[in-house]
């Protein structure tokens, strides 16, 4: 396997960590807005989306 082609593979991978928890962070920011509560939604909603992100990444991983 080529340098650059395992450079992609690292790349897709870091987008498929960070992408959810991004995702879930904004979702939650949202949520706080709409219902002013601060941000007690924000961490709640991160965790989850490091969760799927962390669960994509590994089966990902595992089908490569």
């Amino acid at each position: 396997m080529s340098v650059g082609r395992r450079l992609a593979q690292i790349g897709v991978l870091g987008w498929i960590f960070v992408v959810p928890t991004l995702a879930g962070l904004f979702l939650g920011r949202w949520i706080d807005a709409r219902l002013s509560t601060g941000i007690f939604w924000s961490a709640p909603f991160m965790l989850i989306g490091l969760v799927i992100g962390g669960w994509t990444a590994w089966k990902w991983m595992n089908a490569q």
